[in-house]
């Protein structure tokens, strides 16, 4: 399916391509790290729905080729609304990578969902569903019975328009990816995931707050304005 003008005239977008990036959302983990600095200390780390690979290729090229990409710019106030108004704009490159250190082969990164997707240096693919159990086992074998240190999830369903109907899909999701995420990441590992906006948001802390230590919402610069993703 082609992109809509909406897309390609979207600084992203258009940056992802001309850094090599396979979709723009690459940009919201490099954004996460740059704040939250989730990569530190991390050699095992799982990506679910995962396809087609743009945050597999960051933790490829983060991790497992030891490259230092980094948040050069933001976006200025007047890009910001050249972009708004669909004017195009001449943003600086968004990130910066330096040349590789080398390849890290203690760095196990596993990418799972039910699409295929091109290879990626250092991935492991596994093609299957994340609601189920033996997805997990399969996940635990590749680690030789160790845990993951990080776990990370950018999947959503196609949006219907139909809100309530977008947030229960999503929410299925989401909850399929918590149970996984309790089998394969370790004590005091970090998960990062999608979830949609709405008015249960609080609740839905509350829950993880069982779970996790610390819960931060938050929605990267480069999520689309429109999205209702978080």
């Amino acid at each position: 399916m082609g992109k809509s003008s909406k897309d390609k005239r979207d600084v992203y977008y258009r940056k992802a391509k001309e850094e090599g990036w396979r979709a723009r959302s690459a940009f919201k983990l490099i954004q996460i790290d740059s704040k939250f600095n989730i990569f530190e200390n991390v050699t095992k780390v799982v990506d679910l729905c995962a396809a087609p690979g743009s945050w597999s290729q960051v933790l490829s090229r983060k991790l497992y080729m030891g490259e230092n990409i980094e948040l050069k710019t933001h976006l200025s106030n007047k890009e910001a609304i050249n972009i708004l108004m669909g004017v195009e704009s001449v943003a600086e490159s968004e990130t910066s990578a330096s040349v590789a250190k080398g390849k890290n082969e203690n760095v196990k990164i596993i990418a799972v969902d039910l699409q295929p997707m091109a290879p990626l240096p250092g991935v492991i693919q596994i093609q299957g569903d994340i609601t189920k159990y033996s997805t997990a086992q399969m996940i635990m074998n590749h680690f030789e019975g160790t845990k993951s240190d990080l776990v990370v999830c950018d999947g959503a369903p196609d949006v219907t328009g139909l809100h309530s109907m977008d947030i229960y899909v999503q929410s299925q999701l989401l909850l399929g990816a918590l149970h996984i995420t309790c089998n394969v990441l370790k004590p005091g590992g970090n998960f990062v995931a999608k979830v949609f906006h709405h008015k249960n948001n609080d609740l839905l802390t509350n829950q993880l707050l069982l779970l996790f230590k610390d819960v931060v919402i938050v929605k990267p610069s480069s999520s689309r304005v429109s999205s209702i993703g978080l």
